[in-house]
């Protein structure tokens, strides 16, 4: 078994850096927890000093589930569950009935993960709303990456906008294999009048990670324009969701 001199000797003995790291591995073989390392080295203070963006995805997990188990520090079992998922982006984007029976998870700790999810996503949904849509591509973009890039079926949604192009609702119309059988124009007209929405984005997503429009995608965004300009409501875009990017059909003139 590796002893703290073990892992000690394996460091070159150079700089304040490598004295800094010896002192965390050395309370954490010792299995001190958090509460005793060095302050500067806890995830919370560390957070609180020099912001978030400098903690591992480890360490903000850590700050997120306030402990960690028996015999393993919460920084430990965030890294156990990076490595058990793949990635974090793995982790959080996991079937609730293996994150939840996984050891050291639970109901709990993935209700934490889910609630920490749906934060960003309106954090997002606020920022896209807050000024109008075709201004903040960037913000409408981000926000329908991370309402829609980890779903593990396809979703048609879409953004209902006022006359100034603000917008007044993002709604999941359809789930399912998006063509002309599955996504009917009706209930999308019906909803664009409920709404008293001017304008429509239309959005839906492609588990495969690929973000390119099929014939079918553009086959049911003509029938979809066409439907909503008999109420004189204008389809601005439609945007294809894949893996951490967005498709345009407006940039690629396909509208």
């Amino acid at each position: 078994m590796l002893t703290a001199g073990d892992l000690l000797i394996a460091i070159p003995s150079s700089g304040a850096e490598t004295v800094r790291h010896a002192s965390h591995l050395q309370h954490l073989v010792a299995g001190l927890s958090i509460r005793d390392w060095p302050e500067a080295e806890r995830p919370r203070e560390k957070l609180l000093a020099e912001g978030p963006a400098r903690l591992s995805d480890a360490e903000l997990l850590a700050v997120l589930f306030g402990s960690g188990c028996r015999g393993i520090s919460a920084v430990d079992l965030g890294g156990r569950l990076i490595r058990e998922f793949g990635s974090l982006r793995g982790l959080i984007s996991a079937e609730r009935g293996r994150c939840s029976s996984t050891p050291g998870m639970g109901a709990r700790r993935y209700g934490l993960l889910q609630a920490a999810l749906e934060i960003s996503r309106r954090h997002f949904r606020q920022e896209a709303a807050a000024g109008p849509a075709l201004e903040s591509p960037a913000a409408t973009r981000a926000y329908l990456v991370a309402e829609l890039r980890d779903r593990p079926f396809e979703v048609f949604c879409c953004l209902f906008l006022d006359n100034r192009h603000r917008l007044i609702a993002f709604d999941e119309l359809f789930r399912g294999t998006i063509d002309g059988a599955s996504v009917h124009p009706r209930e999308v007209v019906r909803q664009a009048l409920h709404r008293n929405a001017a304008a429509v984005i239309l959005a839906h997503n492609h588990p495969s990670g690929v973000a390119e429009p099929s014939q079918a995608d553009e086959l049911i965004t003509h029938r979809l324009k066409d439907a909503l300009a008999l109420v004189d409501i204008r389809v601005l875009d439609h945007l294809i969701v894949g893996d951490n990017r967005c498709t345009s059909f407006a940039e690629r003139g396909l509208l």
